[in-house]
């Protein structure tokens, strides 16, 4: 029988034989995978164009890590005039303009660290998303409570959304595509379909569909509940598909 001791050993078993230190700097300094990104958005060239009009002239004692505070905290606070609102209307009006500041933080945040030359992937990627999933849960909660809101569709497009970044991070690491839109729908029309509907609830917050009285953000929400369902179902088919055609077994 071969000596299993004469098997060729993986790198990193071989490193931390030798030196532990040089396995721990190996694993610090690894690069982050590259990717390609995919941003088809309605918006998206205006919104570049305009990203790297305001990065050019960010001062200098704010940095992208600023930035991404702002983006956070902003979404918190619309979340909570959402929840205000259901006392007060007015609250809704708050929430459209801290739904400007979370536009600004959250988009600005990448754009001045390139331009800056401060690019951390590795660090950015992980804070943006976890960024990103505390902040959609502050901005659904706050729905749940504004009495705008059936709290069950709230609830339905947060789980919607986190299955749709499960399935963007699952895409990153098998395929090396980071999609940061679908459908031509990104992170900037949803900004906007809220402000519009922030406005019309003003005119209007109950409309009647087949012979029924719905609250509008209901009707919204469940159109966008099943948009998300449909889309991740799509994505979810077409990565697979692309997988198998990639990995076949001959």
């Amino acid at each position: 029988m071969a000596n299993q001791d004469a098997l060729p050993q993986p790198m990193t078993q071989l490193c931390e034989q030798v030196n532990p230190r040089i396995l721990l700097e190996m694993r610090r300094v690894r690069p982050f995978a590259e990717t390609t990104r995919v941003q088809e958005s309605f918006v998206a060239a205006l919104e570049k164009r305009a990203l790297i009009w305001l990065a050019a002239r960010t001062p200098t004692w704010m940095g992208p890590d600023h930035l991404t505070a702002l983006g956070l905290a902003a979404q918190i606070c619309a979340g909570a005039c959402y929840a205000l609102a259901a006392w007060n209307r007015s609250w809704l009006l708050g929430a459209i303009a801290f739904l400007a500041l979370n536009w600004l933080g959250d988009s600005l945040d990448g754009t001045l660290a390139r331009v800056r030359q401060q690019l951390r992937p590795r660090y950015g990627f992980y804070v943006d998303h976890m960024v990103d999933t505390f902040g959609a849960l502050a901005l659904m909660g706050g729905l749940a409570l504004s009495r705008y809101m059936h709290p069950w569709i709230a609830m339905s497009l947060l789980v919607g959304f986190l299955v749709m970044s499960i399935q963007s991070y699952l895409a990153i690491y098998a395929l090396g595509e980071f999609r940061l839109s679908f459908w031509n729908f990104g992170p900037t029309e949803l900004r906007i379909l809220l402000v519009v509907g922030n406005l019309a609830l003003f005119w209007k917050p109950l409309v009647h569909l087949f012979g029924k009285q719905f609250r509008l953000f209901d009707i919204g929400g469940a159109i966008g509940a099943l948009g998300m369902v449909l889309m991740i179902l799509f994505f979810t088919l077409q990565n697979t598909l692309r997988l198998y055609r990639e990995e076949r077994i001959v």
